[in-house]
């Protein structure tokens, strides 16, 4: 189990090299093997569990911050967002992207925005992932549960839906 871990962890890297980034992953991993999961808050933690559980890229938000539908789709090259810690995220062509209404939420290799981040007042999360080439949609499953189950469980909240969208290139 360790070792198909280690293996989508090595997918999600390469992906990410693609397009002249890094991985979270790896840096996860190794901070978790030295010190074991990080303790930030209950909304982080279940995240960092799902990503090591399952070994797949998992990000949360503050769902009340989101403004509309949510549109999973490709950045056209110099769009940009406000990222998390006052980053400045600017999109390469092609660069997978979660968009609300208003704007990039996400930008799969260069992380999630400011806006939407959860902060201690946050009362509903979304939990999500994206896929990247070899990586099965049961594995996204996998620690997308347990991150829900986790927050369920120990935020003594509820779960409102699980789905789990599998889409393919063109």
């Amino acid at each position: 189990m360790l070792a198909q871990t280690l293996l989508r962890i090595d997918t999600y890297d390469r992906f990410f090299q693609s397009f002249g980034y890094e991985c979270p992953l790896p840096q996860h991993l190794k901070r978790t093997i030295n010190s074991g999961f990080p303790r930030y808050n209950l909304m982080v933690d279940a995240h960092f569990m799902a990503e090591m559980c399952a070994g797949i890229l998992v990000a949360v938000t503050d769902y009340d911050r989101v403004e509309g539908d949510l549109l999973l789709d490709v950045a056209r090259e110099g769009e940009t967002t406000a990222g998390m810690g006052g980053r400045q995220f600017t999109t390469k062509e092609g660069e997978i992207v979660l968009r609300d209404e208003k704007e990039i939420i996400c930008v799969l290799c260069q992380g999630a925005d400011e806006k939407t981040r959860v902060r201690d007042d946050t009362a509903n999360v979304l939990f999500y992932s994206y896929a990247v080439p070899g990586i099965d949609a049961t594995y996204l499953k996998e620690g997308l549960a347990v991150a829900a189950e986790t927050m369920a469980e120990f935020g003594r909240g509820s779960l409102k839906g699980f789905e789990v969208f599998v889409t393919r290139a063109r």
